[in-house]
C-alpha cells in the first residue's frame, strides 16, 4: 500500500483553509499537517495536525517538520518566506512550493523589485527613487506632485499612504517618511498612479509560468472604497477570464510581465522560482503598471482562483516541485466568483475579540457556494472572534451577479459583532470602476505617453 503524500502548511487566516481544502480534494493521497497561528474548526476539518506556533519562526518550523517528516511544505503568507523557512526546510531535503528568501526578496523589499525591472528593463515601473535618509525627499514629493509613499519592507498591506487619500501635501509625506526612517529601513517614494488595480497570479515551476484568472481586491474597509487599508476586504473574478475593464490584450501584457520578472530573478540570483508569483497592477491610460510583486497566493484573491480551478492542486504542487510544469494543462473553470471577508467590528485599528459569532450552515463541497475560516478560534458551536478576518464567502455563479448573490447570501447570516462590504462583486461598485477607466482613457485622448 503506498504511503500518502504528506504536506507541511505553514501559514494563518482563510488562506491556510482553502489551500489545505484544495489539496484535500486531490486524487493523490494527502495528509495535510499544519503550522499555524490559529487552530478552528474548518482547519482541523481539513488536517491531520495542527500545531499552534509562530509560522515565521524557521527553528520552530524546522522542530515541527522533523517531527511530521513531510515531503513538501506549501507556505501560504509572506512572513515565513522573508524569514527564510523554505531555505532551513531545504537545509533537511525538504522543498517547499513557495520561493527562497533570495527571491522572497520581491516581496520584502519594494526598493528590490523597483531596481530589479529597472536593471532587466521590464516595463511597467512607475517614476521612483529609493531614500535612505530624508535629503531631497521633498524635492522629489514636489517633483512628483502626486506620489505614494511606501516603506521598503512588508506591511501587511497597510503601510502605503497615498497622497489625496491619505496624505494631503508633500510635508505630509515629509512627515509620513520621517516616521519610516525612525523605525529603520528605506523608504520608496513613487508617482501616483492613476487607473484600476487587478492581480494576475501565476504558477511557476522556475522556467514554465501558468496563468490564473486575474482577480480584482478591495482593500479600503468601508462601502464605497472608504476608510483605512486592510489586508482585504474580498475579491471577484469573472466568467470570461477577463475583468469588465480589462481587455485580453492588457492582460496578454500583465503576463509577459511576470514572464520577464520570473527569468530576472533567476539571472540574478541563479535559483529557480518555485511557487505562485503574484503581480499586482494597474491599468493606466498609459497601459499596464506594476504596483507591486507578492510572492505567494493572495489574500483573499486565492479563494477566488482555487475555487475555479480544474487541474488537481496536488499535480500542481508536485509539478512545480519538479520542474514539470510545462506537462501539465492547467485550467480553470469558466465561473465568475466573489469572495466577501467577515471582520470584527472595529477593525483594523481595535478590533472586538473573544466576542461569539454564529454561521450559516454551509456546505464546502457544493458548487455554488463555500465557507472558510480565518481568524477564529473554538468549536462550531462557541466560535470566537480573535481580532483580524474572521471568515470568507465564495459565491460561484455562471454570471457575477449570481455570484454576488451567493456570496452575500453567506455573509449577511453571520451574527455578532461582525461587517462585512456589501458592495463587493456588485453591479454599482463595478460600474463606476467601468466608468472611471473609460474617464481616464478618454480625458488622455491619445496623449499620453504609452509604457514600453
Amino acid at each position: 500500500m503506498n504511503k500518502p503524500t504528506k504536506v507541511l502548511h505553514v501559514g494563518k487566516s482563510c488562506r491556510a483553509h482553502i489551500l489545505a481544502e484544495s489539496l484535500s480534494r486531490s486524487r493523490l493521497d494527502i495528509e495535510n499537517h499544519l503550522v499555524c497561528e490559529v487552530e478552528n474548526p474548518g482547519l482541523r476539518a481539513v488536517s491531520s495536525s495542527i500545531v499552534v506556533g509562530p509560522c515565521d519562526d524557521p527553528e520552530f518550523v524546522a522542530g515541527v517538520a522533523a517531527e511530521v517528516k513531510p515531503d513538501y511544505c506549501l507556505p501560504g503568507p509572506e512572513e515565513p518566506l522573508a524569514a527564510g523557512v523554505v531555505d532551513r526546510l531545504l537545509e533537511m531535503g525538504i522543498p517547499s512550493v513557495g520561493p527562497q528568501q533570495a527571491l522572497a526578496k520581491l516581496e520584502a523589499s519594494k526598493a528590490f523589485t523597483r531596481r530589479l525591472l529597472t536593471d532587466f528593463r521590464i516595463p511597467g515601473n512607475p517614476d521612483y527613487r529609493v531614500f535612505e535618509e530624508e535629503s531631497g525627499v521633498l524635492t522629489y514629493l514636489r517633483e512628483l506632485g502626486e506620489f505614494v509613499v511606501k516603506p521598503d519592507g512588508l506591511t501587511g498591506g497597510k503601510g502605503v499612504k497615498v497622497s489625496g487619500d491619505h496624505l494631503r501635501t508633500a510635508e505630509d509625506g515629509l512627515a509620513y517618511c520621517h516616521e519610516l526612517f525612525a523605525a529603520g529601513g528605506a523608504v520608496v517614494v513613487e508617482e501616483k498612479l492613476l487607473g484600476e488595480e487587478f492581480t494576475l497570479q501565476s504558477f511557476c515551476d522556475g522556467q514554465t509560468l501558468a496563468d490564473m484568472p486575474p482577480v480584482q481586491d478591495h482593500k479600503r474597509l468601508e462601502i464605497g472604497d472608504r476608510g483605512p487599508n486592510t489586508g482585504g476586504m474580498g475579491s471577484y473574478s469573472c466568467e470570461d477570464h477577463l475583468l469588465p475593464f480589462l481587455s485580453r490584450e492588457d492582460l496578454r501584457h500583465a503576463s509577459e510581465i511576470n514572464r520577464a520578472v520570473a527569468a530576472a530573478l533567476r539571472e540574478k540570483t541563479g535559483i529557480p522560482y518555485k511557487g505562485v508569483l503574484y503581480g499586482s497592477f494597474m491599468l493606466t491610460a498609459a497601459g499596464v503598471r506594476v504596483v507591486e510583486y507578492n510572492a505567494r497566493f493572495g489574500d483573499p484573491e486565492v479563494m477566488n482562483v482555487l475555487s475555479t480551478l480544474e487541474t488537481d492542486f496536488g499535480d500542481i504542487c508536485q509539478a512545480i516541485i519538479e520542474g514539470k510544469l510545462d506537462r501539465l494543462p492547467v485550467t480553470f473553470a469558466r465561473r465568475a466568483t466573489v469572495c466577501k471577508y467577515v471582520v470584527p467590528r472595529g477593525y483594523p485599528r481595535n478590533p472586538v475579540k473573544d466576542q461569539r459569532i454564529g454561521l450559516p450552515n454551509i456546505d464546502n463541497r457544493g458548487d455554488d457556494r463555500r465557507m472558510y475560516y480565518g481568524a477564529v478560534a473554538g468549536s462550531a458551536d462557541d466560535l470566537r472572534l480573535t481580532g483580524s478576518r474572521a471568515m470568507a464567502f465564495v459565491g460561484m455563479g455562471d454570471s457575477l451577479a449570481e455570484a454576488e448573490r451567493r456570496a452575500e447570501a453567506g455573509a449577511a447570516a453571520v451574527s455578532g459583532p461582525v461587517f462585512h462590504r456589501s458592495d463587493i462583486g456588485g453591479a454599482e461598485l463595478i460600474g463606476r470602476r467601468v466608468d472611471h477607466m473609460r474617464a481616464l482613457r478618454e480625458a488622455a485622448n491619445g496623449q499620453v505617453r504609452q509604457f514600453a
